[in-house]
Order: C-alpha cells, then sequence, then structure tokens
C-alpha cells in the first residue's frame, strides 16, 4: 500500500492543496522514494517531513496531527508530490476516471429506475408512491 492509499482522504486532499500553493519550503531525495523537507503549515509553522514511498508507515511529520504516531499527514503528502509531481497529475487522473465512472452509474441507474417505474401498472404507481410518502413522513417526524 502506497502513501496515498494509506493517508485519509482529507489528508491527501489538504495535501494537494498545499503542494499547489507551494507550501514545501525545501527538500531533497535521500534515496529512491525517500525524501526529507520543510513544509509550510498553517500559522506560518514549519514542519520538519521524512517520507518513505515504499514505507508510508516509517514517514514521520512533527506536526501536531503526526507526530508520534504512524499516520500519512497533509504534510507529508505535499513533500511527495512536489518530489515527485508525476504522482500528483497521476493522482488527479485518477480521481477524475472514478468520477466518470461514478456519474455513468448513476446515470445507468436512473435509466433503471425510469424502466422499472415505467413497468409498474397505475395501481402498482399509487400504492408505491403512498408508501414512499408515508415513509417520509415518518422519517421528517423521527428527525425533525
Amino acid at each position: 500500500m502506497g502513501l496515498i492509499e494509506t493517508a485519509s482522504g482529507n489528508s491527501v486532499w489538504r495535501g494537494m492543496d498545499y503542494y499547489e500553493n507551494k507550501k514545501v519550503v525545501s527538500f531533497k531525495k535521500l534515496d529512491d522514494g525517500i525524501y526529507a523537507g520543510v513544509v509550510s503549515g498553517s500559522e506560518g509553522r514549519a514542519y520538519n517531513v521524512y517520507v518513505e514511498t515504499i514505507h508510508p508507515r516509517k514517514s514521520i511529520c512533527n506536526c501536531p496531527f503526526a507526530e508520534g504516531r504512524r499516520v500519512v499527514c497533509k504534510h507529508m503528502i505535499a513533500l511527495y508530490f512536489t518530489a515527485e509531481p508525476k504522482a500528483a497529475e497521476d493522482f488527479l487522473k485518477q480521481v477524475e476516471e472514478w468520477e466518470k465512472e461514478e456519474e455513468e452509474q448513476e446515470r445507468q441507474h436512473y435509466v433503471e429506475l425510469r424502466r422499472y417505474v415505467n413497468s409498474l401498472t397505475k395501481a402498482e404507481l399509487q400504492d408505491r408512491l403512498y408508501d414512499a410518502l408515508v415513509e417520509l413522513e415518518d422519517i421528517h417526524d423521527r428527525y425533525w
């Protein structure tokens, strides 16, 4: 499992934001897939970051979120994307593909829903509409 897959979605997107806003102050490549650098955090603090892309849990950052924990933070992602910009580009392409797939699945769902509704008789439609309205009213009463 790689660095991006190990991080939470929030850390990845915040890291992407830091990368795009050039929050990585400096970095150096220590070995293949291993980087050390300084990333500017919120409130002007700078964090020391060490990233191992092959063994993400060995990555270290002294930010409050990651210090002393084996997690991948936004600073690590920002450093990774800065050191390997192709990884950022590939990630965004993958997200675009996932979104297209999701849109197609949603479109297909509504095609099938329309087909189902069209297959019902008027009486069946009335029964299902009544049941849906009762359920909606019950949900409304429970949560409002």
